[in-house]
């Protein structure tokens, strides 16, 4: 899955235990110690030195010592370099890939097949899986029109398709006065008239990611503006399932972490945000822990894929669960979940 990262510059004997580690971590949950890393790593290395060069990776961020044991765990910053690095990927067997292809048949309504979805996954995973709903009947932006409210608030009219209207409130970081918000729109309809909204999101977002720095004022309200009206215009839900896989996990066995999570999935609004993340990527994303951004994930991986129909993007599907998780399972059935599902929805269009 790559080279390993220059900043964690290790050499292949340390790289050798820390997959041992890591692996032996995800299966079992518990710290790994230098006696068991010298006995399962195959490189006739004394514990001594084992602890040397534990020492090493606890100093480069990638271990840590519990305060209950000598042995070690990996941190998010390890867990991200075996992922990138020195995770093995094993395509799912034929018979598991034939389970998950007779029930995401095409003959069932959308609604159905995305709940069949999110329940395959979280089924075949014990984890929770979700699936963003599709943009198939996409809508597309005839004219936008901003208004400025009182309180940090602007009316946007959206006029899209032939000539529905959608009117959404959006609060600002600022006020803007009126000439700002026709600016704004000015820019936006000679840019983006006749795109879909979601695709106009995509863009925004990506714009906002890459070129923010070299956007002139006008640009950067305009798309900053852009991107909380159509995070509001979106029909952008997901359905989620198995969630109650996750209570019975030593990993979120805190009781105040797992309400938190659940209020998580309760107000959607943040997993929506995450997965806007997982938009423009090209096949499998994974947030660990930290990178979600979201202090309720903390102590969670989540695995998204982007499905698409035609060669469009229409949404995204992944799980969410513990950082300690069999990635080389769960990714190659995120893949697979993603392509048939694709394949799904193309059928029954």
């Amino acid at each position: 899955m790559g080279e390993v990262s220059p900043q964690h510059d290790i050499d292949e004997r340390a790289q050798r235990l820390l997959r041992v580690l890591i692996e032996r971590y995800l299966r079992e949950g518990q710290p790994v110690g230098s006696r068991t890393l010298s006995r399962d790593s195959g490189l006739e290395l004394s514990p001594a030195t084992v602890r040397n060069v534990m020492s090493d990776l606890e100093d480069m961020g990638l271990v840590r010592s519990p305060h209950t044991s000598a042995g070690r765990i990996p941190t998010s910053q390890g867990l991200r370099l075996f992922i990138d690095s020195l995770l093995t990927v094993q395509p799912l067997d034929s018979s598991e890939a034939e389970r998950l292809r007779a029930k995401l048949a095409p003959d069932v309504s959308i609604r159905e097949l995305m709940s069949n979805t999110s329940n395959l996954l979280s089924e075949f995973t014990r984890l929770a899986g979700l699936v963003t709903l599709p943009h198939h009947d996409r809508l597309r932006l005839r004219q936008v029109e901003f208004l400025p409210l009182s309180e940090r608030r602007v009316l946007v009219i959206l006029v899209v398709n032939n000539s529905e209207v959608e009117n959404r409130i959006i609060t600002v970081d600022r006020d803007y006065s009126p000439g700002e918000l026709e600016q704004a729109s000015n820019y936006l309809n000679s840019t983006f008239a006749g795109h879909d909204l979601f695709e106009i999101r995509r863009r925004v977002l990506t714009e906002m990611q890459n070129t923010r720095d070299h956007m002139d004022q006008l640009m950067r309200d305009a798309i900053e503006i852009a991107d909380k009206a159509l995070a509001t215009a979106e029909e952008n839900d997901y359905l989620l399932a198995g969630q109650t896989n996750l209570m019975g996990l030593a990993e979120l066995a805190d009781t105040g972490k797992l309400r938190q999570l659940f209020e998580v999935f309760n107000e959607k609004s943040q997993i929506l945000h995450l997965l806007d993340g997982a938009i423009s990527a090209d096949g499998i994303q994974i947030f660990i822990g930290e990178e979600s951004g979201y202090e309720a994930l903390d102590d969670c991986s989540v695995v998204t894929a982007p499905y698409r129909v035609d060669g469009q993007l229409v949404g995204v599907l992944g799980v969410i669960g513990p950082t300690r998780m069999a990635y080389d399972r769960v990714i190659p059935i995120v893949d697979m979940t993603a392509r048939l599902l694709g394949a799904a929805l193309h059928q029954s269009h």
